[in-house]
């Protein structure tokens, strides 16, 4: 609103509250644990850590039930968090229980250096293979999106091979390079491939012109992007032990899979 001459303005300031991040009793998936970390099979839904609008219900909470002993360097709201999955993305993720384990896995992601396989279901027939050189920032207009052409942005690489195919999809594994907000996601966005049921970068609006209607409107069900962080490799920081995950997909995937098997062949 455009304030004119003596207009009167009136604040009401709420109480401050204090920013901590409480425990709650969600159950998880554990894949591994020691007293230097623990590596976890996070759903889809789940938020990473509190923030604005999530305060409750994250896996940080879910961590903070489970074990007291997580490093404190991501501070009060994200401790041991050392890198993180969107929302609706699934798959595997590690959190450092001591400030020595979370510095040395932080200078692994920093330089690259651990394994990561996702498992996506993208929109189009895509190459055999191939790799997304573009730099990813904060989308000039959409404050809640990032960009292969920001204005400002940093380094991003994607690899993808398609491991199989339908009529309107492919099935594809992606590995990072880099390891940028929403990288997968705006790279096949941006060369026209979204990934599906992906509502921010273009996913779900695609699906209106897919036939069969049989086919449309099983895929409707699925309500997050299809995108799984299916492996993660790095090296312990402690034991200096080269350490190797996987995680399954989940059922919401396999069952789109299953639909593309049995109608999306032609």
């Amino acid at each position: 609103m455009r304030l004119k001459e003596n207009d009167v303005v009136t604040l009401t300031l709420p109480e401050p509250q204090r920013l901590v991040a409480q425990a709650e009793p969600i159950p998880l998936t554990i894949l591994f644990e020691d007293p230097h970390l623990i590596v976890v099979d996070k759903p889809a839904g789940m938020v990473v850590h509190p923030a604005a609008g999530n305060f409750s219900g994250t896996l940080v909470n879910a961590l903070l039930h489970h074990c007291s002993d997580l490093s404190g360097i991501g501070g009060v709201l994200r401790p041991g968090i050392v890198h993180r999955l969107d929302k609706g993305t699934s798959g595997i993720l590690v959190v450092a229980k001591d400030d020595l384990t979370h510095r040395g896995l932080s200078e692994q992601f920093k330089k690259h250096t651990p394994t990561r396989k996702y498992i996506g279901i993208v929109f189009g027939q895509m190459e055999d293979e191939g790799q997304i050189d573009a730099r990813i920032g904060r989308h000039p207009a959409h404050r809640k999106k990032m960009s292969a052409r920001p204005r400002i942005g940093r380094e991003a690489r994607t690899h993808w091979k398609v491991l199989k195919r339908f009529i309107h999809f492919s099935l594809a594994e992606f590995h990072l390079e880099t390891g940028r907000t929403h990288q997968i996601r705006v790279h096949l966005s941006s060369i026209g491939h979204p990934i599906l049921a992906d509502l921010l970068y273009g996913g779900r609006r695609n699906l209106t012109s897919i036939e069969p209607l049989l086919l449309r409107q099983g895929l409707q069900k699925l309500r997050r992007q299809a995108l799984h962080a299916a492996s993660l490799g790095f090296v312990h920081p402690a034991t200096g032990e080269n350490l190797e995950f996987s995680s399954p997909l989940p059922a919401d995937m396999e069952e789109a899979i299953a639909l593309l098997e049995k109608l999306g062949r032609g």
